[in-house]
């Protein structure tokens, strides 16, 4: 982040009010009006660093004290240029960050339930002793509450368990 103090304080504010644009959804900072300050590199890095600055602050609601600590090896008048953005953004970055995140998917899990059964038997198999989960799932999508309900083996409930797992790790990198 070092690389910030190749411009002055005014022009990190600029800067860093267009990274917040680009978190929003609308134009980011052009790479051609700093070309001559950052290579091509540094400026990918740089707006790497700030963009996860941005959504780091705000998605786990970190304090000024900490965020500082994060802008340490810059100079206090360019740490106090991100850190005014970030104050005065600070609002509309999280709702672009709870845009995003929603914008997964608008349904949302109510309430849940779970049956643990054992077949066992089948039309097929006289014998299968096969332990079955029952989840009962209320899922609210659209202001409507829709139940569904599956039967899984324990290979299947592990695989829904491992993507949940991985689902959840992403949701948590968008914050």
């Amino acid at each position: 982040m070092e690389a910030l103090g190749r411009i002055s304080p005014a022009d990190c504010v600029k800067l860093c009010h267009r990274v917040v644009d680009g978190l929003c959804g609308r134009e980011p900072p052009c790479r051609s009006d700093y070309s001559a300050t950052w290579s091509l590199e540094e400026w990918l890095q740089l707006l790497d660093l700030l963009t996860g600055l941005f959504r780091l602050a705000v998605g786990s609601d970190i304090p000024e004290e900490q965020v500082l600590a994060k802008l340490s090896d810059v100079d206090h008048s360019h740490a106090e240029a991100v850190l005014t953005v970030l104050k005065a953004r600070h609002e509309e970055i999280r709702r672009a960050l709870l845009d995003r995140t929603n914008g997964i998917s608008s349904a949302t899990l109510q309430d849940f339930d779970w049956q643990l059964k054992l077949a066992l038997s089948s039309d097929k198999i006289s014998s299968l002793n096969t332990p079955l989960l029952s989840l009962g799932l209320d899922v609210r999508e659209n202001g409507a509450l829709r139940p569904i309900t599956v039967e899984l083996s324990r290979e299947e409930l592990s695989t829904l368990i491992s993507s949940l797992e991985a689902a959840n790790k992403v949701v948590q990198q968008l914050k």
